[in-house]
């Protein structure tokens, strides 16, 4: 495999970091009003979030526990990209103004 390709190496607490902020994304996209269907759905992805975050919380204070204190943007943005980051957070945005809306 071509070294673009590859992860970076990451130390675990940051693999767990980046885990669990995907995660959080992946839950916020669910319940964001401008895509959710359904409100168990919501319900269910509010409720697993608040787990999601401790966790996220718990890699983070490990990183800082481990003498960790820099995060090192430049690879973990790669890893974010190769896991798909920028698709879980399409999924939070807005969608653009109704065409058919035009000015008042």
């Amino acid at each position: 495999m071509p070294p673009e390709h590859q992860l970076p190496a990451l130390t675990r607490a940051e693999q767990d970091f980046l885990h669990h902020y995907l995660r959080i994304l992946e839950l916020l996209g669910r319940i964001n009003p401008a895509s959710a269907e359904r409100t168990y759905g919501s319900v269910n992805a509010a409720q697993a979030l608040v787990s999601e975050a401790a966790k996220l919380r718990e890699a983070l204070t490990l990183m800082y526990d481990r003498a960790e204190t820099e995060i090192h943007r430049e690879p973990l943005v790669r890893a974010l990209r190769m896991l798909g980051a920028e698709d879980r957070l399409r999924r939070l945005c807005l969608p653009g103004p109704d065409p058919g809306s035009g000015p008042a």
